[in-house]
């Protein structure tokens, strides 16, 4: 049986896939910036409708400050990956700005042994190697 974070991370990488050829069929004739405004209009709608519907929204006044203040930091950080993306999908070819997002994988694990002092093991440390390769040669080949 898959466990069901396995899911939820194969159900992300889809729509992130998705996301990728929507987007940059989306952005043409519109600057980059308007079209991250526009998306996080509807994800800020999308999110805050599933909150109200499940009944979580009681949970703010029991959030901490540090919660808020991290909270706030990766609404920071996804707002500027997104603008930067938008702006990269609309200069470069889907097929090449992708894999150099991904990167993002090689760098969050470096960022968890760094910062979360997670133990890299030789699977991982091996694999992000070779993810990095795979992008260099995805996006850079000629």
């Amino acid at each position: 049986m898959v466990q069901s974070w396995v899911l939820f991370a194969l159900l992300s990488a889809v729509f992130a896939a998705a996301t990728s050829i929507l987007a940059k069929i989306g952005i043409k004739g519109v600057d980059s910036n308007l079209a991250t405004a526009i998306r996080t209009v509807v994800i800020t709608a999308f999110a805050w409708g599933i909150v109200i519907v499940q009944g979580t929204v009681k949970q703010l006044g029991g959030l901490n400050k540090t919660t808020w203040i991290f909270l706030i930091l990766s609404g920071l950080a996804t707002g500027l990956s997104w603008l930067f993306y938008f702006r990269a999908l609309q200069l470069g070819e889907a097929s090449k700005v992708v894999p150099i997002d991904k990167l993002s994988l090689v760098l969050a694990v470096i960022m968890a042994v760094v910062f979360l002092h997670e133990k890299l093991t030789w699977p991982t440390a091996i694999g992000s190697v070779m993810i990095t390769i795979g992008v260099l040669v995805i996006a850079m080949w000629k």
